[in-house]
């Protein structure tokens, strides 16, 4: 009887302890699955950085300084289009036509007329969506155009701040990732589920934890 119990208690233990690890193991797998994405952003925020850098030193800049003299939106998106395809491995050619539905981190949708919306996507030959979006402003302390990385493509999430994150790009050819200037307080609450995800961008991208 003792023993019969004791492989009954035995057999308990064995079932709870696996009930448990099954708890943890979605969300060990999605903390992975993020610090990857991550990782990826932090990789193209650097690359980014250098395209722009060797853009600007080179005869590429008399594009960008040709930025201010457009005469309208598709001028400029069609010029910043000229400036990176080459770099990014991107045409005209690999215009993205599928479904995608992008949300922020809050979970709610982003929709048309968002200031983070993006109509048009292009695809990369490593399978990153990309977003050109003309924003001009009437001075340089503005950005003159947003671009959003989707880091896996159409797979999900599709969610700022966890596969997808943006920058600004400026008139002079700077750049800077989203959030950039923001305070700390403000990128905690906005890199969080009860904020957009945009910000996570620059959180990121200067240490901040994913799991905060």
């Amino acid at each position: 009887m003792k023993k019969h119990f004791w492989k009954l208690e035995y057999s308990i233990t064995i079932f709870v302890v696996f009930a448990i690890c099954l708890m943890f193991i979605p969300t060990k797998f999605m903390a992975t699955k993020e610090a990857t994405y991550i990782s990826r952003w932090n990789e193209t925020i650097t690359k980014m950085e250098y395209i722009f850098s060797a853009m600007n030193a080179h005869a590429e800049s008399d594009i960008i300084k040709s930025l201010k003299n457009a005469k309208d939106e598709v001028a400029r998106e069609k010029l910043m289009m000229t400036l990176v395809k080459p770099y990014l491995r991107i045409s005209e050619t690999n215009s993205f036509q599928k479904k995608y539905n992008l949300h922020y981190l809050n979970s709610t949708a982003v929709k048309p007329g968002d200031r983070y919306y993006f109509d048009k996507l292009y695809l990369t030959r490593n399978n990153k969506i990309i977003g050109i979006k003309d924003i001009k402003d009437e001075d340089i302390y503005h950005p003159v155009f947003l671009m959003m990385f989707d880091m896996n493509g159409s797979k999900g999430p599709n969610t700022w701040g966890k596969d997808v994150f943006g920058l600004n790009i400026f008139i002079d050819g700077n750049i800077t990732p989203l959030g950039s200037g923001w305070k700390i307080e403000d990128l905690k609450s906005d890199c969080s589920t009860k904020g957009t995800g945009v910000a996570c961008s620059y959180y990121y991208r200067i240490g901040g934890d994913f799991n905060e």
